[in-house]
């Protein structure tokens, strides 16, 4: 349900709502928020809250700290684990400078604004995420190990998988959120899970991604664990992938989704240190289903992109190289101008590579374009593309690529 601002005052009245947390989050994608009393509701949506943004990250420095947060009612939240007497609640918020300028790094409105260009040439987008994490047990004292909570394996089952309950409980508290999970399983690595979620539009699938981290570490921690969505949590174990979803409408005879994927292809280097913002985040690539190479093809998870078997509304192109540091609202924003970008151009899609690239040989493998190899080669490539100044404020760019 999306509600107005009367409706949020009168849901905080007549539910004894006591905490609101106004949420937002920084440049890198970690979730913020400052948590306000309901009698401050009212001058939170006319005027918006004061909030030190210093020593946030990329939201500047002491001589110019003050921002605003304006909550956006239509993303009121309830939080279902805090108490039932005294609820919790929580919104996303925009953010301002104090004149009512909007924030430049303010990474949700920069994804509005992609759907808004998007909207204005007659094309929207989809998105689905499915995002991987390790469980991982708690010392004596409460801080995180690397001893998994379980040895099981892909698709395994209790006894074996042990990270089933908490899946369900997930699962459960994200339905009573209003957003709905697909499908969930054990992955590869030894106390690895993945929970995978169903198209929506960019910003509620970007939302919904923020949220599903906070509602599983949550979990985790009230089962006395840790959860780990970093890319390579383990040595010898696959690292965590973010794979992206992603259709196009119109699609008539999936014309646009081959430009679409043709146009992701053209830019996905630029883009990567968006996908990929760690160090750790290059170890992933080339094993365990995480891709090394600019490729595409029909259902082979070797690939960079791949088009999953599927019909009519579910037919969409998986991009498969980002992992969960990602910041969702960027990632999205991105890949919709990326994608503008074959459509309106009518970029030929390069031929299918339906081989293993994995266990391909060194002449098979020359053919193929690689994508950054650690973390200053994709520095590098983005602060000298045209197609990323064009869409990424340089307050934003020079964070990820200068420092």
């Amino acid at each position: 349900m999306k509600y107005s601002k009367e409706e949020v005052m009168q849901y905080v009245r007549e539910e004894d709502v006591k905490f609101i947390r106004l949420a937002f989050c920084d440049v890198f994608g970690k979730q913020k928020n400052i948590s306000i009393m309901p009698q401050e509701l009212p001058r939170a949506f006319e005027y918006g809250i004061a909030f030190d943004a210093s020593a946030i990250a990329g939201f500047g420095g002491e001589t110019h700290s003050d921002l605003l947060l304006h909550p956006i009612a239509e993303t009121l939240m309830l939080l279902p684990w805090r108490p039932e007497h005294g609820k919790v609640v929580r919104m996303f918020s925009r953010i301002s400078y104090p004149d009512g300028t909007p924030f430049e790094c303010d990474t949700r409105s920069l994804l509005e604004r992609a759907m808004a260009d998007a909207q204005k040439t007659g094309y929207s987008f989809a998105f689905g995420a499915e995002q991987e994490f390790y469980l991982f047990k708690l010392n004596e004292n409460g801080i995180p190990t690397q001893d998994p909570h379980d040895m099981a394996g892909y698709m395994d089952i209790a006894p074996d998988d042990r990270g089933e309950n908490i899946r369900r409980e997930i699962c459960l508290t994200l339905e009573q959120m209003g957003i709905r999970p697909e499908s969930s399983h054990h992955e590869e690595g030894f106390g690895q899970n993945e929970i995978d979620f169903r198209y929506s539009d960019a910003l509620t699938a970007a939302d919904n991604a923020l949220t599903f981290q906070t509602v599983v570490k949550t979990a985790a921690h009230r089962n006395g664990l840790f959860a780990d969505f970093s890319p390579k949590p383990l040595a010898n174990n696959p690292g965590n992938g973010f794979h992206i979803n992603m259709s196009v409408k119109p699609c008539t005879g999936s014309e646009n989704l081959c430009y679409m994927i043709a146009g992701i292809l053209a830019k996905v280097e630029e883009m990567t240190i968006f996908f990929n913002p760690t160090e750790d985040s290059y170890k992933r690539f080339g094993q365990n289903k995480a891709p090394k190479y600019i490729s595409w093809s029909s259902e082979n998870r070797s690939q960079l992109v791949r088009i999953p078997a599927a019909i009519g509304e579910y037919r969409r192109a998986e991009l498969r190289s980002p992992d969960p540091t990602a910041n969702p609202y960027l990632a999205f924003a991105l890949l919709i101008y990326a994608g503008l970008f074959g459509i309106e151009n009518k970029l030929d899609l390069p031929a299918a590579s339906n081989v293993n690239l994995y266990t391909a040989d060194a002449k098979t493998l020359e053919r193929f374009k690689r994508l950054p190899q650690d973390l200053s080669a994709a520095r590098k490539v983005a602060a000298a593309s045209a197609f990323i100044k064009a869409h990424v404020p340089a307050q934003i760019l020079d964070i990820y690529c200068g420092r």
